[in-house]
């Protein structure tokens, strides 16, 4: 029974028209959804699955060269379609957290190329440690953002306002805090280009609906003994 109204509104053109939903058939959106040496897959996983079923949407996945890029564990990697120099003005960037922020610099292929394209995008975005990148391309100074709770000195540094908030929006820029985060923003920014209900729909599609075996997903509602463990697991 579920099915079929699902389909009438995720389907781009006749499903649309049938839900009587506000986009029209001409639609469109250029989604980049960065990748580099090192990223974590949830960030940019998450994100993608959430904006991939947006009506219209063309999500990709970019980096400084064009090929696969593995992850921070080594054993998953994702297909970078395009290079960060073909794609000079998307509408919408999302930037992943990994394990490579500690090291980068403002003379990154991916920081010069956010610093490019930020001026022209719609919206820009980060998951987790990516709001590092976002603050190494100046563009959160005296801003409120959030990022990984074990960033936050790293993101005032970079002159932005660290909050454990879950996404903050700053004007067109929206961070979201670790992980899995990533997959509420996307919900977010779905419903700032389309509209509530399809954000709604998409996350009934899927299944989006936490129901988490622990509260202890969030530095402030874990022990001084949780913390350090994480903190062990991340670093190790």
């Amino acid at each position: 029974m579920l099915q079929r109204p699902l389909t009438a509104v995720l389907d781009r053109e006749r499903g649309a028209r049938r839900a009587g939903l506000r986009w029209a058939k001409t639609f469109a959106v250029d989604i980049a959804l960065a990748l580099y040496p090192r990223f974590t897959a949830l960030d940019i996983v998450g994100p993608f699955q959430v904006l991939s079923l947006l009506p219209g949407a063309r999500t990709e996945f970019v980096a400084e060269k064009t090929g696969p890029v593995f992850d921070n564990t080594g054993a998953l990697q994702l297909v970078a379609t395009r290079s960060f120099a073909e794609v000079t003005r998307p509408d919408v960037i999302v930037v992943p957290g990994g394990m490579a922020d500690g090291e980068a610099t403002k003379t990154d292929p991916l920081v010069q190329w956010i610093a490019r394209v930020h001026p022209t995008t719609t919206w820009t975005s980060s998951v987790c440690t990516g709001a590092t990148y976002l603050g190494l391309a100046g563009l959160l100074e005296g801003l409120p953002a959030t990022t990984h709770w074990l960033t936050y000195r790293r993101l005032a540094a970079l002159g932005a306002h660290p909050t454990e908030q879950r996404v903050v929006f700053a004007g067109k820029i929206i961070t979201a805090a670790g992980v899995s985060s990533g997959i509420d923003m996307a919900l977010h920014l779905a419903a700032a280009l389309a509209g509530e209900e399809v954000a709604q729909a998409i996350q009934l599609a899927i299944e989006y609906d936490p129901q988490p075996p622990f509260d202890t997903g969030a530095a402030s509602k874990a022990s001084p003994e949780l913390i350090r463990l994480a903190a062990k697991l991340l670093t190790s």
